[in-house]
């Protein structure tokens, strides 16, 4: 294999060029307009614009990806996971174009692939499954049917991917078609196919997963397992190897289930075998099932790289050229223990709403026992297209408790300003005293919530923030008197404080978050001092990290970002007056429904649009009951952050 061409982006594209280029291999990558200018851009030999930023105009145009490989005369593509990962169709265009994909066959992608398909096969290999809709009908009245045989509460699943996408709890049949309807839209969205199982839900199981690797020759062996219970809303948020606390004897069955699937599969390259474990207190014994298969490298293969010292990426590059797997199973041991945090671009305290924009900061941690593989810089743009993940940290230890305390020095170093990240979250979640003694399942996060993201007052980010931006205009306006020739220094346009008299003060008007706030200012010999509203007790803030966006200013204290920036006056605002409620878009993204019509009436709760980004949906409710004035928006639209949706005028308000 001398060159590679990857179909994907972000991080999985950079870790990818790392390791071709260690092993001589040059790389084309391919990429939409958003991601021209992108780390992995910069990285590859050669780079190939295929479309536009949204993923169904470019990362999932199957012929514009085989185009650039013919063009470029690549010989095998590596399909990263998400986006065409785990698509059938694309592996056998790809081998049907004389190429090697990096990954299974089509026929055993199917097979596991599919979690219809991967449950018949698991059942048929005696390994237990979740009772679910035995068929594929798709229509509402059969899955309706299915859902009555199965029983509330329920779990829709796409039947294409993972990841969480296209997954909706549903707890009673007057909910089943809406939430159809949602998740269908995002699994299409997010991997092309539409398609949807049901399955009985597990209560608050704990989430294992195998991972295994097979080669052309029909050999398979297992790469031990990792936990990935701590999810939010079916999404992973933390991974470690080995999984901890299993007894060893449901670990062995756990590894001979996953590598017998994968035999009847006749899989080849990386895979993900998933399982649930009933009863996370820690059964000597407990149920467990097998959920599905991921045909993929997954986010995750970091820890399993850190604990066994072995390189995944080559491993798949190696199976695809046509190797043996490098190893037996008796030859790879796990050492140590790995934990791995997502770092995304989400803001925890408004429901993990997507965050983007462009980076003014962004300092990952390093040093001994730490990882982090990211696809972003500072100064780049976090774009409403695509996943919110921008960064994993990974740190190893000889036990969990080193590679735990790692983990949490990690996530106090770093420094991301502009998009909110999840980095306060992960830090509060990794100090619960459940997860730190290995107590977990995958509803714990739901449980802990409210105090998980629970924000520490910010007063030192503000006082420091707007005495950053005071002194910003001294020096401006010192700055501008050198600037036009000013020889000699004018007391009288310093930026002082200095007067005659007691000390000056004043109330200075600043947008907090977003919000009309004031502050006073105590301007003395040494600058300005702002003065702190009282605090309500509780712990000491850490050190305020300052990043400077020209406009604005974003301060980070306990991993929580601030910002601040002058207001400017808002007629539209100013005008609709008190008794009006105003829904604004909380994230950038795409309109994907709309409730209501403009004029008509709306209850307080009652869903007035649906908006989309990073392949997630957001629901937004009318805040009060009243007449819709205004509609700002129609399906299919793009919109802003803070972008007006509409505006209702309350009960008994004048029209």
């Amino acid at each position: 294999m001398k060159r590679l061409l990857i179909a994907n982006r972000g991080e999985i594209a950079v870790r990818i060029i790392r390791t071709a280029e260690r092993l001589g291999i040059k790389t084309v990558l391919v990429v939409s307009e958003a991601d021209r200018g992108s780390l992995a851009a910069e990285l590859a030999d050669e780079v190939v614009l295929i479309g536009p930023a949204p993923p169904a105009a470019s990362y999932l145009r199957i012929d514009r990806i085989l185009e650039a490989a013919r063009r470029t005369r690549a010989e095998a593509v590596h399909p990263g996971y998400g986006l065409l990962s785990e698509n059938a169709d694309f592996a056998s265009a790809v081998r049907a174009a004389g190429l090697a994909f990096v990954g299974p066959t089509a026929e055993a992608m199917r097979a596991l692939g599919s979690k219809a398909a991967a449950k018949a096969m698991a059942a048929r290999e005696g390994v237990p499954v979740i009772p679910g809709t035995a068929g594929l009908e798709q229509d509402l009245g059969a899955l309706t049917a299915e859902a009555a045989r199965i029983g509330y509460p329920l779990l829709i699943k796409a039947t294409a991917g993972g990841g969480g996408r296209g997954m909706r709890i549903v707890e009673r049949e007057a909910d089943l078609a809406p939430a159809l309807n949602s998740a269908r839209r995002e699994a299409k969205a997010a991997f092309g196919d539409d398609a949807v199982m049901l399955e009985r839900l597990i209560a608050d199981p704990r989430h294992v997963e195998v991972q295994i690797f097979g080669d052309a020759a029909g050999n398979v062996v297992h790469l031990f397992d990792r936990d990935c219970s701590l999810q939010r809303r079916h999404q992973k948020v933390v991974e470690e190897a080995p999984a901890p606390g299993l007894g060893e004897p449901l670990r062995g069955k756990l590894a001979d289930a996953a590598v017998r699937l994968a035999k009847a599969a006749g899989y080849q390259g990386a895979g993900t075998v998933e399982f649930l474990i009933e009863g996370a207190g820690g059964d000597a014994d407990p149920r467990w099932y097998f959920i599905e298969a991921n045909t993929r490298l997954q986010v995750e293969h970091t820890v399993t790289e850190m604990v066994t010292g072995l390189d995944l990426v080559e491993w798949q590059l190696r199976i695809a050229a046509g190797e043996r797997l490098p190893l037996a199973q008796e030859r790879i041991s796990c050492s140590g223990h790995a934990v791995e945090t997502r770092l995304c671009a989400e803001d925890p305290a408004h429901d993990f709403a997507p965050s983007t924009g462009r980076l003014a900061a962004f300092a990952m941690p390093s040093g001994p026992g730490i990882r982090v593989d990211t696809g972003v810089r500072a100064g780049d743009e976090v774009s409403p297209h695509y996943d919110s993940l921008i960064a994993k940290i990974v740190s190893r230890g000889s036990n969990r408790q080193v590679a735990m305390a790692r983990q949490l020095e990690a996530l106090d170093a770093l420094h991301v300003a502009g998009p909110r990240t999840n980095a306060a979250f992960l830090r509060a979640l990794l100090s619960d005293p459940d997860v730190a003694a290995a107590r977990m399942s995958t509803g714990l996060i739901a449980r802990r919530l409210t105090r998980l993201t629970e924000r520490p007052d910010n007063e030192a980010a503000v006082a420091e923030g707007l005495r950053h931006m005071l002194e910003k205009i001294g020096h401006a306006i010192e700055a501008e008197r050198l600037h036009n020739g000013g020889h000699a220094f004018d007391p009288w346009r310093a930026a002082d404080g200095f007067q005659l008299g007691g000390e000056r003060r004043q109330l200075v008007t600043v947008l907090l978050d977003g919000t009309l706030t004031a502050r006073k200012v105590r301007w003395t010999a040494d600058g300005p001092v702002v003065c702190r509203r009282k605090r309500a007790g509780g712990a000491i803030p850490r050190h305020v990290r300052i990043a400077d966006a020209g406009d604005r200013v974003f301060l980070q204290q306990d991993l929580w970002q601030t910002e601040l920036r002058w207001p400017a006056y808002d007629a539209e605002t100013e005008a609709q007056g008190e008794a009006a409620g105003v829904v604004r878009a909380p994230i950038n993204g795409r309109i994907v429904e709309v409730f209501v019509a403009e004029g008509g009436p709306v209850e307080k709760g009652q869903r007035i649009a649906v908006i989309e980004a990073m392949k997630m949906e957001h629901v937004l409710v009318a805040p009060l009951s009243g007449r819709l004035a205004k509609l700002a928006v129609a399906a299919g639209e793009q919109v802003a952050c803070g972008s007006l949706i509409a505006t209702i005028l309350a009960e008994g308000s004048a029209a």
